[in-house]
């Protein structure tokens, strides 16, 4: 009955919508990583459609082009979801792990424009800011190499665009080796091909407020060995968004240039970050 119920949890996780709002962007049809090279050389060579601009992405982009330079660590609170798009990832990841965030980009500025490069489940992508910024449904947060670090920057964008020319694909086992990249991991590793190391790896079981959803965790540990060459367990490392304490976010390399905004008490009106 457990290896039934094991199957069934493995076929629902499988089934998940990994769509995000920009992948719908994308004419019906298309093959492959929408935001790869291939899709940025069919939309310069009239393959593809140009995005169409919205005063919404006017603004963002308004707004890049002012706060952004190159090298930036971008953070946002995604909407990736599993279990037929019921479950929330991103949203449980971002609050397991007392984080304001759940995702992470670098900043490259090409043709006087900023661009993000990451990853998501199509592998490496490169996105116009103004376009990254519509995955976002929580809130946004910039970081930056300090003034004495900034000679890293050519490096991890140098690291940035290999991997994007090479498409890795996307790491679903969570790894710290170098066969296949998720977001965080990315980041991490495009910093220390620089020379600089952020942050270090954390124990899943360590994550801040991991032990106030027992259930979710209890799910992953059942399914994910059924999906996964490696299942996921309290033990696995990896790296995250963090917040003042731990993870990217609280490098001493790092210097804030757009923070969270402060969280109001439902009780005592007080806000904290």
């Amino acid at each position: 009955m457990i290896r039934i119920f094991g199957w069934i949890l493995a076929l629902a996780v499988q089934g998940h919508d990994n769509l995000e709002p920009t992948d719908r962007l994308v004419p019906p049809g298309f093959k492959g990583n929408p935001w790869g090279p291939a899709a940025t050389l069919a939309r310069a060579t009239g393959k593809l459609p140009v995005i169409p601009i919205s005063p919404l992405m006017a603004q963002w982009d308004t707004w890049g082009r002012t706060v952004l330079k190159e090298g930036d660590i971008v953070f946002r609170r995604g909407d990736a979801r599993v279990l037929f798009g019921k479950f929330p990832f991103s949203k449980w990841l971002a609050n397991a792990d007392n984080s304001a965030y759940s995702h992470t980009g670098i900043v490259a500025v090409e043709n006087g424009e900023p661009v993000v490069y990451d990853t998501t489940y199509a592998s490496v992508r490169r996105q116009p800011f103004s376009i990254w910024v519509l995955d976002n449904v929580g809130q946004i947060g910039v970081k930056r190499l300090k003034p004495d670090q900034q000679s890293h920057v050519p490096a991890v964008i140098a690291f940035c665009r290999k991997l994007y020319a090479e498409q890795p694909p996307f790491d679903y086992e969570l790894a710290l080796d170098d066969k296949a990249f998720y977001c965080l991991e990315m980041t991490e590793k495009a910093f220390r091909a620089s020379g600089l190391t952020l942050s270090q790896a954390i124990r899943v079981g360590d994550m801040e407020r991991i032990s106030r959803t027992p259930y979710v965790v209890l799910m992953f540990q059942m399914v994910t060995p059924w999906v996964l060459e490696k299942g996921l367990t309290l033990e696995t490392e990896i790296f995250l968004p963090g917040n003042d304490r731990h993870g990217i976010w609280a490098s001493p390399l790092l210097e804030t240039v757009y923070p969270p905004a402060p969280v109001a008490s439902a009780t005592t009106g007080d806000t904290r970050n």
